[in-house]
């Protein structure tokens, strides 16, 4: 008997994921609750588990497709089912048929599949691979085109029904769809640019005319990021301002602390991000619309009373920002435990959707690749960002004499709807006063 298992419901308000490395070939001999794929959804990467044993025959889907929930993604037969016969059955003299009725015996007719979806499973969803719904609900096979093809008019939102094929049989290709693009483009009057009309990105050129390319999908961790940065680059007026830390005492202290406890318990290292968080929340409470957001509907500004710090995290798959909660209640020792955690479970793509949502505010360290100041983008709908570059030796002015102190460059982005340039300034300068003085950041933690 053949099953075919299905996407089963990955998250709340989740409809579509995307399939991430296959865990299984077709003839593999699976377990229950075998791990056959990774499955992703926004940030989130986890481990899907097949709940029926068997013998994969056939798999539906590859690495890099979306696919819907309820989507068939393996079938499978019992295990010691017969498999199919390789050799011809010997032929048989054909025999006069009785007179009967032409409704074939039940026994010849093949049983349907049966469907594995494990619990909780969501109203399945047809995927339809090889027809699709028109406008009068009527199923009607496939525009004739590549996937590349219908990947690019997916991205570009355009309807592979209504665009006119150039190549053999009407088979349509990027160029038709490109051209027909830009023929909507010229049809369509030129709209003012503002927040009720985006601008649209025409279509790229043929690159390969000029030379060889190669096409990179983004996985779904860059396609959410990228998304998520257009739109807060769309929506929020940035403001950049800059600031430099004197973190020369701060510094000569985290190193005492790390030498004095390095080797006793393995405890949870101590960076400058964990000291900056403890600043940021002082900070913050002195000048609460950084920990807000901007409702445009009402024209109301949302103070949060909670201090939950996104950490930028860089990882091989994306740029990734898991939220500490919490952090005016935690002490250095646990934020920097619950940094490395969350830090390393990023990397091993095991963040779950809950781990990076609830920010207020969003610090990203980029000291231990290099650069001096950068201008961050607000992780939206926060209305600031701080970001942190490499400390230098620098020679400062001190009562008079020239000094050597180590100074960290700070970059503060802010949306100006909600703070103005003299706040965020006031604001900064708080910042950089309590990392600059380790008996004030202690005094007020």
């Amino acid at each position: 008997m053949s099953f075919q298992f299905k996407l089963p419901s990955v998250g709340e308000n989740v409809e579509q994921a995307d399939v991430g490395n296959l865990r299984v070939a077709v003839g593999d001999v699976i377990e229950a609750q075998q791990v056959v794929m990774e499955i992703e959804t926004d940030k989130a990467v986890f481990e899907l588990p097949c709940p029926q044993p068997g013998r994969i025959t056939e798999i539906h889907v590859k690495p890099g497709m979306n696919v819907a929930v309820g989507t068939p993604l393996l079938t499978l037969e019992s295990v010691g089912a017969p498999a199919p016969a390789p050799t011809k059955a010997p032929p048989v003299a054909p025999v006069a048929a009785p007179p009967v009725a032409a409704k074939p015996p039940a026994a010849t007719v093949p049983a349907p599949a049966a469907d594995i979806v494990p619990a909780p499973l969501a109203p399945a969803v047809a995927p339809a691979p090889t027809a699709v719904t028109g406008a009068e609900g009527s199923q009607t096979p496939p525009a004739p085109a590549a996937p590349a093809t219908r990947r690019l008019a997916r991205e570009l939102g355009v309807d592979l029904f209504k665009v006119k094929g150039s190549g053999p049989g009407g088979r349509i290709n990027q160029d038709d769809v490109q051209a027909f693009v830009r023929s909507i483009l010229k049809q369509t009057p030129a709209a003012p640019q503002s927040a009720g009309n985006p601008v649209v990105a025409p279509p790229l050129p043929d690159f390969s005319q000029f030379g060889p390319i190669e096409r990179l999908p983004l996985n779904k961790i860059m396609r959410t990021a990228a998304a998520n940065l257009n739109l807060a680059w769309s929506v929020i007026p940035h403001v950049t301002q800059h600031e430099l830390a004197d973190v020369t005492d701060l510094e000569a202290a985290r190193k005492r602390y790390s030498q004095s406890h390095s080797g006793k318990d393995g405890g949870p290292k101590i960076t400058m991000t964990v000291l900056a968080m403890k600043a940021i929340v002082t900070a913050l409470k002195s000048f609460p619309r950084f920990n807000s957001s901007y409702d445009p509907s009402t024209g109301e500004i949302v103070l949060k009373r909670y201090f939950h710090v996104g950490v930028a995290v860089d990882t091989e798959n994306g740029l990734m920002v898991p939220v500490i909660r919490n952090v005016d209640t935690k002490s250095v020792l646990q934020l920097a435990a619950e940094i490395g955690d969350l830090a390393h479970r990023a990397r091993e793509r095991k963040l779950t959707l809950a781990d990076m949502q609830g920010g207020t505010f969003t610090i990203t360290n980029l000291g231990g690749i290099g650069g001096t100041y950068f201008t961050p983008i607000v992780n939206y709908p926060e209305v600031a960002i701080l970001g942190m570059s490499r400390t230098s030796q620098q020679s400062v002015i001190i009562e008079g004499k020239p000094e050597v102190r180590l100074m960290l460059p700070l970059s503060l982005s802010y949306d100006h709807r909600v703070i103005n340039g003299a706040d965020a300034a006031r604001f900064i300068v708080k910042l950089s006063g309590l990392l600059s003085d380790p008996f004030q950041l202690l005094s007020e933690v």
